[in-house]
């Protein structure tokens, strides 16, 4: 998996710079935000890993949720948060690895970043999530339910290979092709719902 090997942070800043983020919908994808609109703790601590834009954080301080965590690599695209939601005290902007990241939280919202990792580094991710996850802590979100046929980022995978590689550490409440997903990303996408055992 040569090709793969320089994913880091000079990679994804670039893309920030040269502004070509063409998996970003403009908008938060519409499987999480039905989602989000029917939870009604609004202070799970909740973590969104490889956050980009971060539609999602925007969507969740919108519906009154206090305990917001966004993570992401690029320099470029973390200092554009800060601004944008600077004097927020109900989000946490960090510049960081996600792998090397330290917390607890209750809910993890995985929205394009397990597809943007070095497929090598998936057992690591699992790994990576129950470490952060608290007692019966999730990870919701969306996953690819293809396969691609360029060398990624983004990198697919199918239900089967999921299910492979969660099942030993969560329980896996929901692993369904998403309804309700953006037209470009129709019949494309799994939505999951996991839960740390």
């Amino acid at each position: 998996m040569e090709q793969h090997k320089n994913l880091g942070q000079e990679y994804w800043d670039n893309q920030y710079q040269a502004q070509t983020t063409g998996w970003d919908l403009g908008s938060i994808s519409l499987p999480i935000k039905e989602y989000i609109n029917q939870l009604t703790n609004k202070d799970l601590r909740i973590l969104i890993p490889g956050c980009g834009n971060t539609h999602e954080a925007e969507h969740l301080l919108q519906a009154g949720f206090t305990n917001i965590t966004v993570i992401d690599i690029s320099p470029t695209l973390v200092a554009k948060l800060q601004t944008k939601f600077a004097g927020n005290s109900h989000i946490k902007i960090v510049l960081g690895d996600f792998f090397a990241h330290e917390g607890e939280y209750d809910l993890v919202i995985e929205q394009t970043f397990f597809c943007a990792i070095n497929p090598d580094l998936r057992q690591n991710y699992v790994a990576k999530m129950k470490d952060i996850l608290a007692h019966d802590g999730k990870i919701v979100g969306v996953l690819f339910n293809k396969n691609f046929t360029f060398a990624g980022p983004p990198f697919g995978g199918t239900k089967g290979s999921y299910v492979e590689l969660f099942e030993p550490h969560f329980h896996i409440k929901t692993l369904d092709c998403c309804y309700n997903s953006a037209e470009k990303r129709k019949d494309d996408e799994l939505f999951i719902h996991f839960v740390k055992k």
